[in-house]
């Protein structure tokens, strides 16, 4: 593993001296790929992507439950297990050392109908994505979160942020970004097939392409850019196996510095800023959760009975579709699916007979008709 290592450093070293231009981009492709290949050998084992699930380590055994899962991320100390209490009400050793919480404990918080379900993970610290403490298994264990939220010390916030960024990036989990509008279908021969649907500013091209290809040992693909990429996300698209999850920045402890340092944390976008021992502005983290995690509630109705506003259904889509929610209940339901009644925002009139590609809103109301 060193050997690798030390092969990355010294590709990283090269790529630092080499100016960036035009001239420079097909080299700059071929150092990227070999940096992305030799990364994915060093977390997953020889063999890269395809021995991943064999020989990297695994995250914490816990078991999902509830609605949605979110996992606190974060240095030591900085206030996660105070955050899953003041949250969850479960019960996650707190201590003024480092290193208190040594596996992922788990707790359950409600919030407007949905259980969403909060793992308090150790700290990590840098280094984590190569191995350093327990941060492959936490890190492993983020990727399973609908959303992470990274946890930083108010005080020192910025320096923290961006060690945390480092580590998750390198372990393959991607902050904030949704997957590359990239179609990339490998073929048995004519060779490298490339297209471009939308100009390309950020550096890839046909050549960035093909040595990328060639690094991967891929002779012969369909490949479509529908959007302007960078070099790098294409070669995600090749790797297959990077997340991408939302991270929301939770920065803690905020009674431990002055309104004017508030104000200049309030200039960072995407946080909240909180004081988990003495509970301060969690409703706000607990909306800013909701809507990061795109929840809504469907409320069922079966036939003659008056809907269970108890129990909502909670499906994580911006435009949720009949089908969808019909799946989410039972996938067998569209075999015998002829139509929905639907009350509330999404209906022109109440109810309205809908078919499977009808879009729901927050707090309809379904009632599903079976075929006769």
């Amino acid at each position: 593993m060193s050997d690798i290592q030390a092969k990355i450093d010294e590709l990283e070293a090269e790529m630092a001296r080499t100016q960036k231009n035009k001239a420079t981009n097909y080299h700059l492709g071929t150092l990227k790929a070999k940096i992305a290949k030799l990364k994915s050998e060093l977390i997953n084992g020889p063999g890269g992507k395809s021995a991943g699930t064999k020989n990297a380590e695994r995250g914490f055994d816990v078991t999902k439950s509830g609605d949605t899962r979110i996992g606190l991320v974060g240095f030591p100390s900085v206030g996660k297990s105070t955050l899953l209490t003041s949250l969850t009400g479960t019960r996650s050793e707190a201590a003024a050392y480092e290193f208190t919480t040594l596996t992922c404990i788990p707790g359950t918080m409600k919030y407007k109908g949905a259980r969403i379900q909060v793992l308090d993970l150790p700290g990590i610290i840098e280094g984590a994505a190569d191995g350093r403490g327990r941060g492959r298994q936490v890190i492993s264990t983020a990727r399973t979160c609908n959303l992470i939220l990274i946890v930083l010390d108010s005080a020192k916030p910025v320096t923290h942020k961006k060690i945390i960024e480092a580590e998750l990036n390198s372990f393959g989990i991607r902050i904030n970004q949704t997957p590359p509008a990239v179609k990339f279908v490998k073929k048995e021969k004519g060779g490298i097939g490339y297209q471009e649907m939308v100009a390309q500013t950020k550096g890839m091209s046909a050549d960035a392409a093909r040595v990328v290809c060639k690094e991967y040992k891929v002779s012969c693909a369909e490949i479509i850019l529908r959007e302007d990429i960078t070099v790098d996300q294409f070669i995600d698209v090749l790797e297959g196996n990077r997340a991408y999850v939302p991270v929301l920045y939770v920065f803690n402890k905020i009674d431990s510095i002055t309104i004017e340092e508030l104000d200049i944390l309030d200039q960072m976008p995407n946080y909240v800023p909180i004081s988990s021992q003495h509970k301060w502005n969690l409703e706000e983290l607990m909306e800013e959760i909701w809507n990061r995690c795109s929840m809504i509630r469907i409320y069922t109705k079966p036939k003659g009975q008056i809907p269970d506003y108890d129990a909502p259904v909670i499906l994580h889509s911006e435009n949720p579709t009949v089908e969808e929610f019909c799946n989410r209940l039972h996938k067998g339901i569209m075999a015998q699916f002829s139509h929905a009644l639907v009350w509330g925002r999404s209906a022109k009139h109440q109810p309205q007979t809908c078919g499977r590609d009808h879009v729901l809103c927050d707090e309809d109301i379904v009632q599903i008709c079976k075929k006769v």
